[in-house]
């Protein structure tokens, strides 16, 4: 840990803090990242409702009822909702960084992800391609690890 003065004589205090973070997966979730390690993107349907989940729920929340099959979505999807963030922090990615909640065809329900490829010279443009309606494609990392950032969605 470091403290400096800066011009106007207020002090600063700079420390870097690292941890590891385990996160217990559970049934559901452990399915759809095992899914993701192999180039799959699974989703729960409910056959009740008919609905299907993305990311994947235990319970429909219509019915309030299991659950009970599993449905891989399409590769192609509609954004539901979209942003640029224009300003990191330490640790992320360097901005800009496109964002979207995109409906995969086949779920009914939409799952948040990076839109990569895009042209970031100009953050309005960029913005209007990735408006709401706008079609992507998916796209995996070359070696999937089991992790949501194993995809990523690409303009169609």
């Amino acid at each position: 840990m470091s403290i400096t003065k800066h011009a106007a004589q207020s002090q600063v205090m700079t420390e870097e803090v690292s941890f590891r973070y385990d996160y217990a997966l559970g049934e559901v979730a452990g399915k759809f990242m095992d899914g993701l390690r192999e180039g799959k993107i699974l989703a729960t349907r409910c056959s009740k409702s008919a609905m299907v989940y993305l990311p994947p729920r235990a319970f429909c929340e219509r019915t309030f009822e299991l659950c009970d099959s599993w449905v891989e979505a399409g590769t192609s999807g509609v954004i539901e909702s979209s942003t640029i963030v224009v300003r990191g922090f330490e640790g992320s990615r360097p901005p800009p960084i496109a964002v979207a909640f995109v409906r995969l065809d086949g779920v009914d329900s939409a799952i948040p992800n990076y839109v990569e490829g895009l042209d970031m010279s100009d953050v309005d443009k960029a913005m209007e391609k990735i408006r709401p309606g706008a079609r992507v494609n998916v796209a995996f990392i070359p070696v999937p690890q089991g992790r949501v950032t194993d995809f990523y969605f690409v303009l169609a």
